[in-house]
C-alpha cells in the first residue's frame, strides 16, 4: 500500500502518539457519527487500512481509554477519521457524541493493529461486516478504491434496517466501479447471512481472502459458515474488539497465585495460565480494557510487586516495561502480584 503525497515541498514527518484536533463531525446514521481529526502540529497521518487508535479521555475526572478503528484510508493522510456508534450506556461512545465538536482536542495513541490487507495482499477479497464492524473494512475498501487497484472486492454488510447501513450511499457509489460489488443484508427482511446465501453471493468463496468484523456472535457464525464450506483457515482474518465490554479468555489450570489490587482492596486467585484481566473479570472486578489482545494499551497498570509473563502485541513500550508497567490482558503471574489498580 502507498499513501498520497503532498503537492509541494518535502513531506511533513509522520504523526505518532499525541494530540489530535477535531476538524469535522458529521452524522452517518441516526446513531453513528464520523469524527475527523488532524494533528495539532503539521504532520501526515500514516497507517495501514484496518488499524485502530486508542483514545485517552478524561470523563468525570476519570481517565478512560478506548480503541476505535480508523475508518479513513491512508490515501488521505492529512486527516484521520473514526466512525462511532452511540451505544446505550456506553461511557465513551456517548461522551464522544455529546462533547466532541470541531476544535475539541483529544489525546490518542497509535496507529496499532495487524488486521489489514497491507499484510495479506490478494487478487480477490471478501469483506464481511455487521453493524459498526464496517469501519475497518471500509478503510480497506476506500484504500483499494482510491488507488484504483486491479482487485476483485466483494463487500457484504449486515444491518438491522436500511437506515442502519453505515456508509450506504458511499458503498453504493463505489459499487459502480469495475472490480467492486456491494451486497446489503437487512435482518428485518429475513436476509440473515447463512452458508447457502454466502455461497450464492460468492460462488468463488474459496478463492478469496476474507476479512470479517462485527459483533462476537456474528463472527462466530461466519467462522462456522466458512468451516462448513471448507474454507482455507490461513486466509481468514477477523477483528475482535468489543469496544465497550471487552471479552477475555479464561483458563483454569496450573499453579495458583494471589493478585492484590491496591486501589479496590480486592485480592483474587489467578493461576499461571490465566491472564490477570481474565481472572479479575471472573471475580467480578471491572478494570479498564478494550482489545484484550495486548495491542491497545487500555489495561496498562503498574506492577508494584511480583513478576509476570507478558506476551503483548505492541501495546506497551520498552521504557514503560522498565518502569514496571504491564498489560493486564496478556500478563500471566509467575508469583504473587500486587498491582496498582
Amino acid at each position: 500500500m502507498t499513501t498520497a503525497t503532498m503537492t509541494t515541498g518535502a513531506l511533513p514527518p509522520a504523526w505518532s502518539d499525541g494530540l489530535l484536533m477535531c476538524k469535522q463531525v458529521h452524522d452517518v446514521t441516526a446513531d453513528v457519527r464520523t469524527f475527523v481529526f488532524e494533528p495539532s502540529e503539521p504532520r501526515l497521518f500514516r497507517h495501514d487500512p484496518g488499524q485502530f487508535l486508542t483514545l485517552a479521555i478524561d470523563i468525570d475526572d476519570t481517565a478512560v481509554e478506548r480503541c476505535y478503528t480508523i475508518s479513513s484510508p491512508p490515501t488521505r493522510p492529512d486527516v484521520v477519521a473514526i466512525t462511532v456508534k452511540r451505544v446505550p450506556g456506553g461511557q465513551v461512545s456517548n461522551w464522544l457524541h455529546d462533547h466532541v465538536t470541531p476544535g475539541t482536542p483529544l489525546r490518542a495513541r497509535g496507529p496499532l493493529g495487524m488486521f489489514s490487507i497491507a499484510r495479506h495482499p490478494a487478487p480477490k477479497y471478501l469483506f464481511l461486516s455487521a453493524g459498526s464492524g464496517v469501519t475497518p473494512v471500509m478503510s480497506m475498501t476506500r484504500t483499494l478504491y482510491d488507488l484504483a487497484q486491479p482487485v476483485d472486492v466483494l463487500f457484504v454488510h449486515s444491518a438491522r434496517t436500511f437506515d442502519d447501513i453505515i456508509f450506504r450511499r458511499e458503498l453504493d457509489l463505489i459499487a459502480t466501479t469495475p472490480g467492486f460489488r456491494v451486497v446489503h443484508l437487512v435482518d428485518d427482511r429475513g436476509e440473515q447471512l447463512n452458508t447457502e446465501l454466502l455461497q450464492e453471493i460468492a460462488p468463488d468463496l474459496l478463492e478469496r481472502e476474507v476479512f470479517t468484523c462485527g459483533p462476537a456472535g456474528y463472527m462466530e457464525a461466519v467462522r462456522r459458515m466458512l468451516s462448513t464450506a471448507e474454507f482455507d483457515t490461513p486466509r481468514y482474518h477477523e477483528e475482535s474488539f468489543a469496544f465497550e465490554t471487552p471479552a477475555v479468555i479464561e483458563h483454569h489450570t496450573g499453579q495458583g497465585f494471589k493478585v492484590e489490587f491496591t486501589r479496590s482492596g480486592r485480592t483474587i486467585d489467578c493461576d499461571a495460565d490465566t491472564p490477570v484481566l481474565a481472572a479479575a473479570s471472573r471475580a467480578g472486578i471491572t478494570l479498564p480494557a478494550s482489545c484484550a489482545q495486548g495491542m491497545c494499551g487500555t489495561c496498562k497498570s503498574t506492577l508494584l510487586a511480583g513478576s509476570v509473563d507478558m506476551q503483548h502485541n505492541g501495546g506497551i513500550r520498552p521504557r514503560e516495561i522498565a518502569n514496571n508497567k504491564i498489560l493486564l490482558c496478556c500478563s500471566k503471574p509467575l508469583d504473587h502480584l500486587v498491582i496498582d489498580a
